[in-house]
């Protein structure tokens, strides 16, 4: 079986995550594509697009937003995510029970004694009417029912779990704060989220490893689930695997991926890449050693955002009065200064629509 090392598993994460070209892609396209994006800091997406898309406008992800083709909700390992209208309908019932049960780990005390399903038949009364609410109200509208468990537990279990629910604009809009009011999706989108296969059968979890190797491959299973967070998908992975190609790792764990899809030579050249919080590309496996040192692996849960230098995470970075802010985890060479304060200028000028070209890059660690 072909061993693939770590560079090679790093161009192709950076070839599926569309960060060694550019891609002329529409945005829907790229929010299909990349299966969402992680999204609980709402301004974020837009760096991660601009990044991966050329002649990204972020107008363009507003209007998404607004027209109710791409929704913000809990998804994937019951974070925010911004997913697709259609896959969010496709998706939801498939992440229900791992909702469920990622809240309960927060709040099983909390919780203890409350009917769940008694709860989630409340939520749906209140929530019936398509007004949007905050977590806070809706959690408020039921607690004279439960008062035990305090308004966080109760709000956290309706609106991340028990009710497919989306985060409304104005929140995660383009420069626009805005708190986060949940409607029902179904009231939102105008259409109910797909019910599980009534026959026991698994296909959304099928196309999920599909869409997760198209965006992600090669990975072993627990990348696959460290990224979605299902761990029921080992029977969707055995079905596909006549139609899928192994590799191993260095370590010699097992890697998947689709035939097809693009494995570059890991002698191509990658250009620097300035990365959101939270991004897919570190975020989408267990073990994220193709694309960031051991050393610095906190720093991608503490919500850092990072640069890529020759496809690795190699700075982090900031902004300041409309400066981009480097501090290297690492010397840098001077074409690689070069190259970092080329693309920060160019970052720099898109968060100001043009205004600011300033960056500058901290003294390299000695």
């Amino acid at each position: 079986m072909t061993v693939l090392d770590a560079r090679a598993l790093n161009r192709a994460t950076l070839a599926r995550q569309l960060l060694l070209d550019r891609a002329d892609l529409p945005v829907l396209d790229a929010v299909t594509h990349l299966c969402g994006l992680q999204a609980q800091e709402p301004q974020e997406p837009f760096v991660g697009l601009w990044s991966r898309l050329r002649a990204f406008d972020p107008a363009a992800l507003s209007d998404l937003l607004t027209g109710r083709r791409v929704v913000r909700t809990h998804l994937m390992r019951r974070t925010v995510h911004l997913v697709t209208a259609d896959d969010v309908v496709a998706w939801r019932s498939r992440h229900d029970g791992m909702l469920r049960q990622r809240v309960l780990g927060t709040y099983r005390r909390e919780l203890d004694g409350v009917d769940l399903g008694e709860l989630a038949v409340a939520g749906r009364k209140v929530m019936a009417d398509g007004e949007p609410r905050t977590m806070s109200e809706l959690a408020r509208a039921v607690s004279d029912r439960w008062p035990a468990p305090g308004p966080r537990p109760l709000g956290e279990m309706l609106a991340a779990a028990l009710l497919p629910t989306a985060q409304l604009p104005p929140r995660g809009l383009w420069r626009t704060t805005g708190g986060a009011r949940y409607a029902l999706i179904s009231s939102w989108l105008g259409r109910d989220t797909d019910p599980p296969a009534p026959d026991g059968s698994d296909p959304v979890g099928q196309a999920l490893v599909r869409r997760y190797l198209a965006a992600f491959g090669p990975a072993a299973s627990a990348d696959l689930r460290a990224w979605c967070g299902l761990a029921g998908l080992p029977a969707a992975v055995s079905a596909l695997r006549g139609e899928l190609v192994a590799f191993r790792d260095e370590r010699g764990r097992e890697l998947l991926d689709l035939p097809d899809a693009p494995r570059p030579d890991p002698e191509t050249p990658a250009p620097v890449r300035f990365l959101p919080a939270f991004d897919n590309a570190i975020l989408g496996y267990h073990d994220r050693g193709r694309i960031i040192d051991d050393a610095h692996r906190g720093l991608s849960v503490a919500g850092a955002r990072v640069v890529l230098v020759d496809g690795r995470v190699a700075a982090t970075w900031t902004v300041e009065a409309d400066t981009v802010l480097v501090t290297p985890l690492r010397r840098f060479s001077r074409a690689e200064r070069a190259a970092v304060a080329e693309e920060g200028r160019a970052l720099a000028s898109f968060l100001s629509d043009g205004d600011s070209h300033r960056m500058r890059i901290a003294a390299s660690p000695g």
